[in-house]
């Protein structure tokens, strides 16, 4: 065993032990006192082995991806390199989602109390609803929201009452657009990898992007949808400061990146992602201008239809300390946080996070050195919201957006089918042993 598999195995089994420790030590605290508020600590989860439709599916993707992806990857065209990343992200996400059945596993997820489909019949005069938001989000406002809706700017719950518009209402179909749109983040990615450090490097990430054990959640969660949109405002940014088509690609992004904070307030701090792109790109000066135009679009339309940004997220500040943010205890959840990230993103994910460390500290070729930069700035973002306190459990399914974009580390992995076979192993651990709460 040479010294680098070494130092990954060692770095693999550190993330374990913070997951087991965040088990056992938050098992004691929801027993002892019930502020926790998860009851499969650190994840929003229940105890319960299982199987379903999907399984059978789910076992021959992730076989079929182990044997086939490393060199499937590295010989097909890019272009079609791209679709079937989609396609087998696609089938992988769809077959885990329905381990749970069509009913639990897609068609009731949107639809609990505290979602964005009990809502919909609010939305009939959505400028007026939208002037009036924020008198509803804390909890003794009349007819508050309920968590989720409360919990984001309105473009969120818009995405469906527009879907419900045009006669995709229910929340099968808001399933399937939180898949479909959901996995087309890894082509975002491989998109900006390219841009940014060089196809090799996008390719052998590619395999790891599609087997990630965040599509449990991805399949079926708004989060997916939402990580979706911000990867593709990356992307397009990518190329703009890249000399692709600058105007064109720069005004998308600032679109997707304006559409983005009205989706989550969190998602801001996707301005460290963007900052790193705009150090990496070749042409800063020009994109900047249709970037910033774009930007401005969504803030304009919600502010003019009365919706103001600002007071409902300070709002919502107040809320979230109302409810179980305000119980659930910050010493455990700023270490345990990290922990739920280890699952959604996996062993392979932290051993290439070591590498992409080295590959700093070392000063390696110029391309593995731009891609570490783009990952650590995503776990700079994920810090920061760690340390905010505004995200207190459940970050397997809000920490989705800035995960997908830890995944590309796995590109400096030696031996990818073992570790593609262990985040396959995770993933499908936890979907058939326990009952995700997204």
């Amino acid at each position: 065993m040479n010294r680098d598999l070494r130092h990954d195995l060692s770095a693999a089994a550190a993330a374990v032990l913070l997951v087991v420790t965040a088990a056992v030590l938050g098992t004691v605290i929801q027993q002892r006192d019930g502020t926790l508020r998860v009851n499969w600590p650190p994840l929003l989860a229940d105890w319960g082995p299982h199987a379903g439709p999907g399984t059978p599916a789910a076992l021959a993707v992730a076989a079929a991806v182990v044997a086939y992806g490393p060199s499937v990857a590295a010989r097909l065209r890019w272009r079609p390199l791209l679709l079937a990343t989609w396609g087998a992200g696609l089938a992988w996400t769809w077959s885990l989602a329905l381990v749970d059945g069509w009913h639990r596993g897609i068609a009731v997820r949107l639809t609990t109390p505290h979602e964005y489909l009990r809502v919909i019949d609010r939305f009939q005069d959505i400028p007026a609803t939208l002037r009036g938001f924020a008198g509803h989000i804390l909890l003794q406002s009349p007819d508050n929201w309920p968590a989720h809706v409360a919990g984001h700017p309105p473009g969120a719950t818009l995405t469906f009452v527009l879907l419900d518009r045009i006669g995709l209402g229910g929340g099968g179909w808001a399933g399937t657009w939180c898949v479909t749109v959901g996995t087309t983040g890894a082509v975002a990615v491989l998109v900006a990898v390219r841009a940014l450090a060089d196809e090799r490097l996008a390719r052998r990430a590619a395999p790891f992007l599609v087997l990630a054990p965040a599509a449990v959640w991805v399949g079926t969660s708004a989060d997916g949808y939402f990580a979706a949109v911000a990867a593709w405002a990356v992307a397009f940014l990518a190329w703009a400061v890249t000399g692709h088509r600058p105007g064109w690609t720069g005004l998308a992004s600032g679109l997707l990146f304006g559409w983005t904070a009205y989706l989550s307030y969190g998602l801001t701090l996707f301005a460290v992602i963007a900052a790193v792109v705009l150090l990496l790109g070749s042409h800063r000066a020009r994109p900047l201008l249709f970037l910033s135009a774009g930007f401005l679009v969504a803030p304009v339309v919600f502010t003019v239809m009365g919706f103001d940004w600002w007071e409902a997220y300070r709002l919502l500040v107040t809320r979230y300390h109302q409810g179980a943010g305000g119980v659930r205890p910050y010493g455990y959840w700023v270490w345990a946080n990290p922990a739920c990230t280890v699952v959604i993103v996996g062993l392979g994910t932290v051993a290439g996070l070591r590498r992409a460390g080295v590959t700093l500290v070392r000063r390696a070729e110029r391309a593995q050195v731009r891609l570490a930069l783009l990952v650590f700035g995503a776990l700079v973002a994920l810090l920061v919201a760690d340390l905010s306190g505004m995200s207190k459990a459940e970050t397997e399914r809000i920490w989705l957006p800035f995960a997908l974009w830890l995944l590309p580390a796995c590109a400096f992995l030696t031996g990818p089918r073992t570790w593609l076979a262990a985040q396959a192993v995770l993933a499908l651990a936890v979907n058939h042993l326990l009952l995700t709460g997204w």
